[in-house]
């Protein structure tokens, strides 16, 4: 057992000149080693301890992926203190309660945008004394107190360290195991953020764990390109980083990272279905823009990959005829392998995706073409790394099996219960939240599911979330929104969806569309459109996603359990829905009972039968501007389908 700044020394002494983290500024490569990065979180940590930072105190850091910034994050814990990390896309508002709710005082940004919003806030948290940024550009004229860089902070701790030549290393000796390393507040799906408390032992024994599953090694590259504080990214490019000590690679900026991707050639990636699915449809899109030869050939060789692919990556003996063989290493040579340079993942071992579920297609797709992706369980609660898939057990229907230090159980309820030792300490400053999802060292996950014949875990939904019908053809029946919700967004038109029916005699739903897929398949049928809110107007957009609404019906038809979750109506929603406009968390879950709330003329059109309903929606803008988008939506019928009962 050890402690994050540990691991750091324990790199910088043994392979001092190593890669540790590599940043893209201006379009090179910056690569800082294993004892410049030591250097420096002596040095941040020195003028933090100056500036006033205590064991125990919270050190707000706000940004993208920045070497700096995972630097002041080992220079808080060096001194016993946790760093909080928060979303960078958030609005101000949304950074005045864990200020509040952790006492902060000190605040690391990364640049003009992260300062202004704490700035915007100062008079609502006169406990906030010091704020440090990264990149200076535009901040020049700024003459706020307490504002300074962080070249401004390492200086005067580099004066500090001179003078007090041994307090590093005595404030990095004094760290255990068990002390506080980190908090990361949760999304609010259903109400306040709660700050989750981890232990540098939680976090390091689910990194390691994870690290000895896969075998991970120092030789792994990863691109961090998620936020900071979503703690999926922070597995990945922090705990796991700091246990097996790869390097880890920041973009430049959101908008290059496709191009990174293909620079690096990371070899350990994990990103969410949202991401995959994205990286798929601009593919596709490209397809459809290709001349008729080169489209025949990427069916002909997709149809030979999705009918083998998968078995092949799962290590399945394969018989093949010879014509096969020879024309799958045509296929990779000619499609496959030029595919994968192209998503940037040629080099890629093991790539996981989690957070919701991802489409069986979708997923194949990436098996097929010799992309090893695999699903894994867990949450902020659990440090991440509950379940995974082995290499030759990857399958879209499951989540993975329960890895080394994990029990699981299910409980009457169906509700999945984890113990293990990366379980939270507890939600900071909520007792009362924390006993309800800590009950004799099992923690209640929330979610409903089961273990099937091969012990691979199955998550249907929330178990909260889980309802009943009541009344109509499927009275009683199961109402699952989520995986109603996910079938629908299996579909590259489909962004967002969200399902009502509990209580209610039928399922409908809202759909959000997406605006590249639907926008190139409206260009290319001569559809005209000025924006979102027109083009999802069209009488042949509903069409689109009838077309889809009914395919998800009839496969739904075939479950008896969920035959009663067929979408009888549903209509495409003006709006995109928006995480700053509340209807999303950050981490871009859908808010189902405010959206409720704010579209409640919309859900009784729906369940009153009514063909069209208007609706005004207050939004806002980009630039800080609010406004209002209005329009009459139409709404539609779709196709249900008799249950396909098993014969006996």
């Amino acid at each position: 057992m050890t402690t994050f700044p540990h691991l750091l020394l324990e790199h910088a002494a043994r392979r001092p000149q190593a890669a540790a983290l590599r940043e893209k500024d201006l379009g090179i490569w910056q690569t800082l080693t294993w004892a410049d990065l030591a250097s420096l979180v002596r040095a941040l940590a020195h003028g933090l301890a100056q500036a006033g930072l205590q064991r125990g105190e919270h050190l707000i850091v706000v940004g993208e992926n920045r070497p700096r910034l995972y630097a002041s994050m080992l220079a808080a814990q060096s001194l016993g203190a946790i760093p909080v990390p928060l979303y960078q896309d958030a609005v101000a508002a949304e950074f005045v309660f864990p200020l509040r709710n952790a006492e902060v005082r000190f605040v690391v940004a990364e640049d003009q945008e992260q300062v202004d919003k704490f700035l915007e806030i100062r008079a609502q948290c006169p406990q906030l004394q010091r704020l440090w940024f990264d990149d200076p550009r535009g901040l020049r004229n700024y003459r706020e107190p307490g504002l300074a860089s962080l070249d401004a902070l390492a200086e005067a701790g580099r004066a500090h360290a001179q003078q007090h030549p041994h307090f590093f290393d005595a404030e990095v000796a004094q760290a255990k195991p068990d002390d506080a390393a980190a908090m990361f507040y949760t999304s609010g799906t259903t109400g306040t953020p709660k700050g989750v408390v981890h232990t540098h032992a939680s976090l390091l024994d689910r990194a390691q764990a994870g690290a000895r599953f896969d075998k991970l090694s120092d030789a792994e590259e990863v691109l961090a390109y998620l936020p900071p504080a979503w703690i999926g990214q922070n597995i990945f490019s922090y705990a796991q980083w700091l246990a097996c000590g790869y390097v880890v690679n920041c973009p430049e900026s959101a908008a290059t990272v496709a191009i990174d991707m293909k620079e690096i050639g990371p070899t350990y990636y994990f990103a969410p279905p949202r991401v995959f699915e994205g990286l798929l449809t601009s593919v596709m899109v490209r397809m459809e823009d290709a001349g008729r030869v080169k489209r025949w050939l990427f069916e002909r060789f997709m149809k030979l990959a999705r009918r083998v692919g998968p078995d092949r990556m799962d290590g399945k003996p394969l018989p093949l005829p010879l014509a096969d063989r020879l024309a799958w290493k045509l296929g990779d040579l000619c499609i496959y392998g030029p595919l994968r340079n192209q998503l940037g993942m040629s080099r890629v071992r093991v790539a996981y995706t989690a957070g919701e579920a991802i489409g069986p297609d979708l997923f194949s797709f990436y098996r097929a073409i010799g992309i090893n992706l695999k699903q894994l369980y867990g949450s902020t609660e659990t440090a991440v790394f509950v379940c995974l898939q082995p290499d030759n057990e990857a399958r879209a229907d499951t989540v993975g099996v329960p890895i080394e230090g994990v029990q699981l159980r299910i409980a009457a309820d169906g509700e999945v219960q984890v113990k293990s030792s990366g379980l939270l300490k507890g939600y900071f400053r909520n007792p009362q939240a924390t006993a309800e999802v800590m009950q004799d060292g099992w923690y209640r996950t929330g979610d409903a599911g089961f273990l099937d014949a091969g012990g691979h875990l199955k998550i249907i939904d929330r178990a909260k979330d889980v309802g009943r019908l009541k009344g109509g053809d499927f009275d009683g029946a199961m109402f699952a929104p989520k995986y109603v919700e996910n079938k629908l967004k299996f579909f590259p038109y489909v962004k967002e969806a969200v399902a009502f029916g509990d209580g209610r005699d039928r399922v409908c739903a809202f759909v959000n569309i997406d605006m590249e897929a639907v926008g190139h398949w409206a260009e290319r049928r001569n559809l005209p459109y000025t924006g979102y809110t027109d083009l999802a107007s069209k009488p042949q957009v509903l069409e689109l996603i009838r077309g889809c609404v009914e395919q998800i019906n009839a496969d739904l038809a075939r479950d008896e359990q969920l035959a009663g979750c067929q979408v009888h109506r549903f209509l495409v929603l003006h709006k995109e829905l928006d995480a700053d406009d509340g209807e999303l968390t950050r981490t871009r879950k859908v808010r189902r009972g405010f959206i409720a709330e704010r579209y409640a003329p919309l859900v009784q059109a729906l369940f009153d039968g009514r063909e069209s309903q208007y609706i005004e929606t207050p939004v806002k803008f980009e630039d800080g501007r609010s406004g209002v988008v209005s329009a009459t939506l139409r709404i539609a019928e779709a196709k249900t389908y008799p249950v396909a009962r098993r014969a006996a």
